[in-house]
């Protein structure tokens, strides 16, 4: 039965899947062995287990890092003026640096053992994310340090002697690292880099050693002007074969410091007018000894693997943590902003807008918090989940991009001018920044998340792929046997399960869980199989065209992507004890994501290039239509309305936003202003009953209404004060700055008292 099954089915599946497999170069067989695949995986299968998902650990400081969240970093925020540092220095203060240096805010990633932290990929993140709420530029500085890097690099694949001499000096701070990866030939295509050295025997400090003599030109390297210590990636050739690995090595990475003759930094970049430092670095024929090869000489061309690995954890922590700050400052600011800003004698978050906006912001802020903590818990378990932190840099940053849209709109031409008052600009400018770089969104997107999942989290494409480079063809042919037919009952299992749940509209499917969010996970599961078999049908149909197809390719991932983001919102739903309050965020998150990820799997079908593929696609998941729907109006107007209320629900989704007790701080200022008007609202209420009653006229201003009101014993003296203590705080809040005309003082009108004619309080 084999040997017919192999004659008439198997082997010649065997000689097709050699032809339409897509080729993998050594890069990216290098990038699809590293890491390792997490929870991804289960949502690829078809069948994810969703009691694997609650069981993962909820993300929880230490008191260690707690304690240093609540103290050093409220300490470093209390120390920035983030205008001052954007506008006037163009950089942080000599204090501030000092203070960075002196409590290790370079070290969060390097062990104990070697002076640093030692913090968990949540702690960094954590600690990225309250920074990044303040100061962007600050943030930057803090991240690049405990990311790519270095620290990271010297910690997984540093020589004992380089542990010991490097990692203390980064630990205190004697010594700032930058890592210098980007040049003007290369970017996202890693692999092209110009930048070269030669193996040879040259002169240092006075003897003749065995090296390198390097060449390079890099740009876009953050800290490069102030680094003292230079990570080099290049490429290796080793011409006499001196180290007896070959002519042709690949890329490799070398610690050089600063001060060697030769190389050349110190100059910047601009980097949409931000203060973190950013700049190229250049050298022409530098010799370097060979043992600065972090590593030594055994790593020599293994450089890509060292990247690759180190990039995947980086990029989940650093570049989500800055989306993750965007959601938490204008959550809180802009809900904030939206109750205290009045116009037509109401709150402009009652009009319903801006409500639609404003809840956007509050739903897709839930989304990043959970994601950036779902994303950590996989760091910090010990994986290096590629695909997901590629997932959780891009849509993160991408959801940053578009809550600040949102922001800036509700805050009109507030958010427009410029000057202390002004808590969004720095960040408008800055999350451009965080879409181009460590693999801009562009390549993320199109190349990475499916280009790579769908080889990686599949149960059996990367073998079948790794059996058809086989030179032992009749070997790799019969365990080809074996392999496929266990592909083909998955394919027909989730085949028929995605039809069997678009028949059923998911109803019998099963969920973990009961209650409002049960509905959920089995549309997930449904979509989960969708992905499943239209993966299946694309790499069947396309086979190495599916690498070019990258608008087919990225519409899949991005089916990929959205089940990942809700599964994190679910997760932290049940993390923390599905309280009430929260259910509407986590609505508006999970149905987001559910209608964007069908709308994405649509598009792709509505794209595909072969056509008997694409109405069999269609027939299978969606026979009826494709009927997931966006957010309610409902769900989105309490999410508004919940934004601008206090309570323990308003502090768990932007915890993380620093608000300064300072009389001048921005968010201070909105924050007090904030807690004023709801203080009174029930007294303005009683002003808005009399002037409905005809007691009080609507036109008059603010004082005088006040003065009727007391006159006819709806309110008291003490009432009255209130009211006006909070308009003055709301008049103050609403303000923006206004400067002389060579822009060197700030002239902002803030005004102790209540301006003449107020028709829009109460």
């Amino acid at each position: 039965m084999t040997s017919y099954r192999r004659k008439w089915v198997s082997d010649p599946a065997f000689k097709m899947f050699k032809k339409v497999l897509p080729p993998l170069s050594d890069t990216e067989k290098e990038a699809m062995e590293a890491g390792s695949v997490w929870w991804e995986g289960d949502l690829f299968s078809g069948s994810p287990d969703w009691e694997k998902l609650h069981a993962y650990p909820e993300p929880t400081l230490t008191a260690e890092e707690q304690s240093f969240v609540d103290n050093q970093v409220e300490t470093l925020l209390d120390m920035i003026d983030d205008y001052q540092v954007v506008k006037k220095d163009r950089d942080l203060p000599k204090e501030v640096w000092d203070y960075l240096k002196k409590e290790r805010f370079f070290a969060l990633i390097i062990s104990k053992d070697y002076g640093g932290r030692a913090f968990s990929s949540l702690a960094n993140s954590t600690i990225v994310t309250k920074i990044a709420s303040r100061s962007l530029s600050a943030a930057v500085s803090v991240m690049v340090p405990n990311s790519l890097g270095p620290g990271e690099l010297l910690s997984h694949y540093g020589t004992d002697e380089q542990k010991n001499y490097w990692l203390p000096r980064l630990a205190d701070g004697q010594d700032i690292p930058c890592f210098a990866l980007t040049g003007p030939e290369a970017g996202s295509d890693a692999g092209a880099i110009p930048d070269s050295g030669h193996v040879c025997y040259g002169e240092h400090n006075g003897e003749t050693v065995l090296g390198i003599e390097l060449s390079w030109n890099k740009r876009y390297i953050t800290l490069a002007p102030v680094a003292t210590v230079l990570g080099l990636a290049f490429k290796l050739q080793d011409p006499e074969n001196l180290l007896g690995k070959g002519t042709d090595l690949g890329i490799t990475c070398a610690l050089i410091p600063t001060s060697h003759p030769g190389v050349e930094n110190g100059e910047r970049h601009d980097p949409l007018g931000l203060a973190f430092m950013n700049g190229p670095t250049r050298g022409e024929k530098v010799f370097i000894p060979i043992d600065w090869l972090i590593g030594g000489a055994d790593y020599a061309g293994k450089g890509w693997r060292m990247l690759v690995e180190c990039l995947s954890a980086g990029r989940g922590i650093s570049l989500p943590a800055l989306g993750a700050a965007v959601g938490h400052l204008t959550a809180r600011t802009t809900g904030a902003y939206s109750l205290v800003r009045k116009q037509f004698g109401l709150s402009i978050g009652r009009f319903e807008g801006v409500a639609e906006s404003l809840g956007r912001i509050g739903g897709l802020t839930y989304l990043l918090e959970a994601s950036r903590t779902l994303t950590t818990t996989a760091l910090d378990s010990g994986e290096k989940p590629g695909i997901v932190t590629a997932i959780a840099k891009y849509h993160m940053t991408e959801m940053a991009r578009t809550i600040l849209d949102d922001s800036m709109d509700i805050h009109s031409g507030r958010a427009i001018q410029q000057g202390p008052m002004n808590y969004l600009s720095h960040h408008y400018y800055g999350i451009p920044v965080a879409i181009t770089v460590e693999g801009a969104n562009i390549l993320t997107r199109n190349l990475m998340i499916f280009g790579q999942g769908a080889t990686r989290c599949h149960p059996y494409v990367l073998s079948e792929m790794e059996l058809a480079s086989e030179a032992d063809t009749d070997k790799a042919a019969g365990k080809f046997d074996t392999l496929l037919f266990k592909h083909i009952t998955h394919a027909t299992k989730n085949s028929l399960g995605a039809l069997g749940a678009a028949l059923t509209g998911s109803h019998l499917i099963s969920s973990p869980v009961s209650g409002k969010t049960k509905r959920y996970y089995k549309h997930m599961t449904r979509l989960s199989r969708a992905l499943a078999v239209s993966s299946d049908f694309a790499m069947l149909t396309l086979g190495g065209d599916l690498k070019r197809k990258e608008l087919i390719s990225a519409r899949l991932g991005d089916l990929l992507s959205y089940l990942y983001l809700a599964s994190a919102a679910l997760k932290k739903y049940h993390d923390e004890g599905e309280q009430e309050k929260d259910l509407a965020f986590v609505q508006y998150a999970v149905e987001h994501c559910l209608h964007n990820g069908a709308k994405a799997l649509q598009q792709a079908y509505n794209n595909f290039p072969v056509g008997w593929a694409k109405y069999a696609m269609k027939a299978l998941v969606f026979p009826i239509g494709n009927h997931f729907q966006p957010p309610s109006d409902a769900v989105t107007l309490k999410v508004a309305q919940l934004l601008m209320e206090q309570g323990e629900h308003r502090e768990r989704l932007t915890k993380l936003c620093y608000v300064s007790d300072k009389e001048d701080d921005a968010v201070g200022i909105m924050e007090r202003a904030f807690d004023a008007m709801l203080s009174v609202a029930p007294i303005e209420k009683k002003v808005t009953k009399a002037i409905r009653d005809g007691r009080i006229d609507k036109k008059q201003p603010l004082l005088q209404k006040l003065s009727l009101a007391k006159e006819l014993g709806i309110l008291s003296q003490e009432e009255v004060n209130k009211v006006l203590e909070a308009d003055k705080l709301r008049y103050r809040a609403i303000q923006v700055d206004h400067f002389s005309h060579d822009f060197e003082e700030v002239l902002t009108d803030r005004p102790s008292g209540i301006r003449p004619v107020n028709n829009d309080a109460a």
